[in-house]
């Protein structure tokens, strides 16, 4: 082989090998990082462990390979193999890990989304194929009952999809930085008149006005879900909490706290993924859509701020966005 090419594998950062007589001939840097670089010179199952790798090349075929768990534990890479003479192949590995893991998550996400509106539409057909017996239809009492299901079960698919929307516009701009200007302690307190919580929200500050770069119609939407889940999992007996601080470290912290019955650590990294739920009957019987605190997390992240939940079980829950403060000249 001469030195040449192998000067211009060795500068590919995709990892490359080649092999001669089922040996590593030659490692590039790269490979070397993901394998070792001790298998300079080995047998090619020092680098390689993988049945069907080691098959295909012993056969000295060119074809391709899926590797799972290659560099950690779930990752997913091709291996490519194509032989360039009678004697020296050449093996390229290509990272599938994030291709195969967004496959993975639309694949789940709708999977999930058909349950969720599969459910309140099997309701919907089964007590309005009821109705439509004259022998049920017919009492008053019944059909209220029925009609009042239909009616929820019918809101509750409304929400869903509205989520569902809402949640497909956000990501078609996660990209566009939000530039308009906006109050956080008056976009707060228009938020806090919507709801009739009782006792009311109090909203705590030492600031009358606290600025950042938005999009106010979503950051909205964000504290309005989390206003919303203080309301339906936190207690009547004590106000929740929207507390506004602006820091010495030019960000904003929107603090939302409720004095409900808290949330067990093992759902806490889990809260934002979507359709998650910690208690899945209770977010039902309250209206919840699964989605809510995906669509916060996603907006968050569009103002490049940080989302974080911290929660005691019999304390109560504290969910709290930073955003980078709009500092004027």
């Amino acid at each position: 082989m001469a030195n040449d090419p192998l000067k211009y594998l060795a500068l590919i950062e995709l990892p490359i090998l080649l092999v001669i007589d089922e040996r590593v001939h030659f490692a590039n840097s790269a490979a070397q990082a993901l394998l070792g670089s001790h298998i300079e010179q080995q047998d090619i199952r020092i680098a390689l462990r993988d049945p069907e790798a080691l098959r295909l090349i012993k056969t000295g075929q060119s074809g391709n390979v899926r590797l799972v768990g290659l560099s950690v534990k779930g990752s997913v890479w091709e291996m490519r193999y194509s032989m360039l003479n009678d004697k020296v192949g050449l093996i390229t590995l290509q990272d599938q890990s994030i291709q195969v893991s967004v496959a993975r998550a639309h694949a789940d996400f709708v999977a999930n989304a058909s349950h969720e509106l599969r459910t309140p539409l099997a309701a919907i057909r089964g007590y309005v194929e009821t109705l439509l017996d004259p022998k049920a239809g017919d009492d008053p009492q019944t059909r209220y009952q029925f009609l009042t299901i239909i009616k929820r079960e019918a809101a509750r698919m409304e929400a869903l999809v509205s989520d569902l929307m809402s949640l497909s516009r956000i990501e078609a701009i996660r990209h566009e930085i939000p530039s308009a200007e906006v109050d956080i302690v008056a976009l707060c307190r228009e938020v806090l008149a919507e709801q009739t919580r009782n006792p009311a929200f109090t909203l705590e500050t030492d600031n009358s006005r606290v600025l950042v770069a938005g999009d106010a119609p979503q950051l909205a939407q964000a504290i309005r879900n989390l206003v919303d889940n203080a309301e339906k999992y936190g207690t009547t007996e004590k106000a929740a909490m929207i507390r506004i601080e602006a820091t010495d470290h030019g960000w904003v912290s929107i603090a939302i706290e409720d004095h409900g019955e808290g949330i067990a650590p093992e759902h806490l990294p889990r809260l934002t993924e979507r359709f998650y739920r910690a208690d899945a009957g209770r977010s039902r019987a309250a209206g919840g859509t699964g989605l809510g605190l995906a669509i916060v997390k996603h907006i968050v992240e569009r103002h490049r701020g940080r989302f974080d939940i911290k929660s005691r079980l019999g304390e109560g829950t504290t969910a709290t966005i930073m955003l980078p403060q709009l500092i004027q000249d």
